[in-house]
């Protein structure tokens, strides 16, 4: 059998009350024949060394051990060591002059022992080097060695290398670097899992012949999930040479299918564990999701001070809902082929007063919670808080608006979503027609069968549903022809320019001439001109919601477009 080759120095853990017994064992590990390199640390009692072991838990290669000790004896520590898991990877020899305590050791977990005052150096060397070698190799075999799809370390190992590299080299900065495959979900669904395989393989190839080239940025690499790659390597000025050539491998694999990637970098900080280097590269490589033209991102103070502001609300949010620091804003939309333009309908959205930040954006913290998977509470509140408006401002002024609540991506796999909106419309005394359902095209592409069934539920039941941010992303022909929607929200951007760019209004017509091919309404977001008004519904847009009318209200507000809607239709 090969041995394991100790490529880093091993930790070991000398345990006894005499120095001169700790001296001797450090001497004769310090000149055994193997070749091996190991570095001590002491305790003199069992108590110390316990503490030593949970300091060092994650790199501690072997623990010698002494039986008979003043404070907390050797026995005593087997045992605690016994009964706990996470000491289970970290094998014990003891030391002992007593024959007898031997069966009692090994019942306790000991792997083997050292005579003292008889066991030349050598054979202590040659037994510490066994015991390492086979609880390595039982852990490799635990974990996992390699992933089977690219031949990088799996997660499990690559941290048990990029750990003892770290302290075996804690003075050489390196760097950790997380790769990510845009949409890859997407990519296995339209061309198939082989396809999907095989852009992995490619890209792990490509990484793990940058990392063997001869000066090249040298490290190791894994492939954590299914498209995303991590890479400990010696720290690099600039990443961007690394992300383009990866970005051109994938590119080589198929002139049809376009595929991106991103790269997220932390930069070497003295002391900080792989870990927390890889959670700070991820965080980074989050921030440039979807930003094709800079997909590269190096995480920074400002991104440090980002993730602490958000901690701060995943931590206040059962806070905020208790003390109702969530509020719902209304924004109106008008049907603009009136004259003047009527009050249809409106669109719950969210904001929060937190009591130490103020009015903290929804973008600051829906994005948060979605990626959490928090966001269910939150609609859940809105939902609650819409309904009861409707109720309330039908029983005040004989008047019914319906309103428009989001659908997040994580309710839409919730099995109860239905009949908890069902539910709400029935405690509220309203009818299905008196919410309406949007959901983002985004959700269609994380998992479109989902998405189709769930929207043919709600229509069955009479809600209709509307798609919210038509245009931002995943739209596509095919997407409408084969989702059952009653309503189009076009998205901001095409309104934006439609008055100073022809080729934006001649888009906004296009989409509006398919929506009536497929009898969809239509509803233009972010009207702010008078000019883009007059252009919408000369093209026969048939609401519009925006600034130019009104800015999301809060309840209270938003009853005096309700009182003025009222007295039109009693002018009628």
């Amino acid at each position: 059998m090969n041995q394991v080759q100790q490529e880093y120095p091993r930790l070991v853990l000398i345990v006894d009350d005499q120095e001169i017994n700790r001296d001797a064992v450090e001497i004769a590990l310090e000149m055994n024949r193997l070749g091996d390199k190991y570095i001590c640390i002491f305790a003199e009692n069992g108590k110390e060394a316990l503490e030593l072991i949970n300091e060092h838990i994650s790199e501690l290669s072997m623990v010698i051990l002494d039986l008979m000790m003043p404070v907390m004896n050797g026995f005593e520590v087997l045992e605690i060591m016994s009964r706990d898991r996470q000491y289970r990877h970290i094998p014990v020899i003891v030391m002992t002059a007593d024959d007898t305590a031997e069966l009692k050791a090994l019942e306790l977990g000991a792997d083997d022992f050292i005579t003292k005052a008889s066991d030349a150096s050598d054979i202590i060397c040659a037994r510490v080097h066994r015991i390492i070698e086979l609880y390595e190799r039982k852990q490799i075999m635990t974990d996992t060695e390699s992933d089977p799809i690219t031949g990088l370390l799996s997660r499990n190992y690559f941290f048990v290398h990029a750990n003892r590299m770290f302290h075996s080299k804690q003075d050489t900065p390196m760097d950790a670097v997380v790769v990510n495959i845009e949409q890859f979900h997407t990519i296995n669904a339209v061309n198939g899992r082989g396809f999907g395989d095989r852009v992995l393989r490619e890209l792990g190839t490509e990484i793990q012949a940058i990392l063997s080239e001869k000066d090249g940025f040298m490290g190791i690499a894994s492939r954590f999930d299914a498209d995303r790659f991590a890479i400990f390597c010696l720290s690099q000025e600039d990443y961007a040479p690394i992300l383009d050539r990866l970005q051109k491998k994938v590119d080589s694999i198929s002139p049809t299918v376009s595929i991106h990637i991103r790269m997220g970098v932390k930069k070497f900080q003295q002391g900080m564990e792989p870990i927390i280097l890889f959670d700070q590269a991820r965080a980074a490589c989050s921030l440039v999701r979807g930003n094709y033209q800079a997909p590269l991102m190096v995480y920074n103070e400002e991104m440090r001070r980002k993730e602490e502001f958000n901690q701060r609300l995943l931590n206040d949010l059962n806070t905020a809902l208790e003390e109702k620091q969530f509020l719902v804003y209304y924004q109106p939309k008008f049907d603009i082929q009136c004259n003047p333009p009527r009050l249809k309908s409106a669109e719950a959205l969210v904001r929060w007063k937190h009591p130490e930040f103020g009015l903290v954006s929804p973008g600051d913290f829906v994005p948060l919670f979605e990626g959490n998977g928090l966001i269910s509470v939150v609609d859940n509140f809105v939902w609650g808080e819409a309904a009861r408006q409707i109720a309330k401002w039908r029983d005040r002024y004989d008047f019914t608006l319906p309103v428009s609540v989001n659908l997040s991506r994580a309710d839409i796999f919730d099995p109860t979503i239905v009949d908890r909106l069902i539910h709400l419309v029935e405690d509220n005394g309203l009818s299905f027609q008196d919410i309406k359902v949007e959901v983002t095209e985004s959700a269609y592409a994380d998992d479109a069968q989902k998405m189709l069934d769930l929207i043919r539920k709600l229509r069955e039941v009479g809600f209709e549903v509307e798609m919210d941010d038509f245009g931002s992303g995943y739209s596509s022909l095919n997407m409408l022809s084969s989702m059952p929607i009653d309503v189009l929200k076009m998205d901001m951007k095409f309104v934006r320019n439609i008055e100073e760019n022809e080729t934006d209004m001649r888009l906004v017509n296009v989409v509006l001439d398919i929506a009536r091919y497929l009898n969809l309404r239509v509803v233009a977001e972010g009207v702010e001109k008078e000019g883009q008004l007059k252009l919408l519904k000369d093209a026969g847009c048939d609401l519009v919601q925006g600034y130019f009318f009104s800015r999301p209200l809060p309840g209270d507000e938003f009853e005096k477009l309700i009182e003025n809607e009222v007295r039109l239709n009693r002018k009628d």
